[in-house]
């Protein structure tokens, strides 16, 4: 690298991570022609006080849908909103046009609760994020 470039290192920026998104969407547009832009997709559930209980985050683009961030609130665990989440996030992804889900979850999160809801372990890396943890990848096809 020569000196008419500086390195800058730091924390969250929002402001960076607009624009790589914004510099990413043009090339993955370029590269999928005739394919509908990659598009956000949450799905959240709230109490009767208006407070969230639970809540996923991900994206749908082309055929393939991803699960990037998935809670339930400790007090409403084992209530069945996890699986609601889940299936309305699911059916929405169908409606998209999806034919698969992509997900990823450290083994001390929820790696059974993917697999009681038939995702399938594609591979997964061992001493991530500490020695004696792993980060599980999953994958679901849709079934309309």
């Amino acid at each position: 690298m020569n000196d008419n470039f500086k390195v800058i290192v730091g924390e969250g920026n929002a402001e960076l991570d607009q624009r790589l998104s914004d510099e990413l969407d043009k090339v993955n547009a370029a590269a999928t022609a005739g394919i509908s832009p990659a598009r956000e997709l949450t799905v959240q559930i709230v109490d009767s006080h208006g407070q969230l209980a639970a809540g996923m985050s991900g994206w749908t683009w082309g055929v393939a849908a991803g699960i990037a961030m998935t809670w339930v609130r400790e007090d409403v665990r084992k209530d069945g909103l996890g699986t609601k989440l889940l299936h309305d996030f699911e059916q929405e992804a169908l409606e998209r046009g999806c034919t698969h889900v992509f997900t990823t979850s450290f083994t001390f999160q929820a790696p059974g609760f993917y697999e009681r809801h038939g995702y399938e372990e594609l591979f997964r890396w061992e001493g991530l994020p500490t020695p004696n943890a792993a980060d599980i990848h999953f994958r679901k096809e849709l079934n309309p």
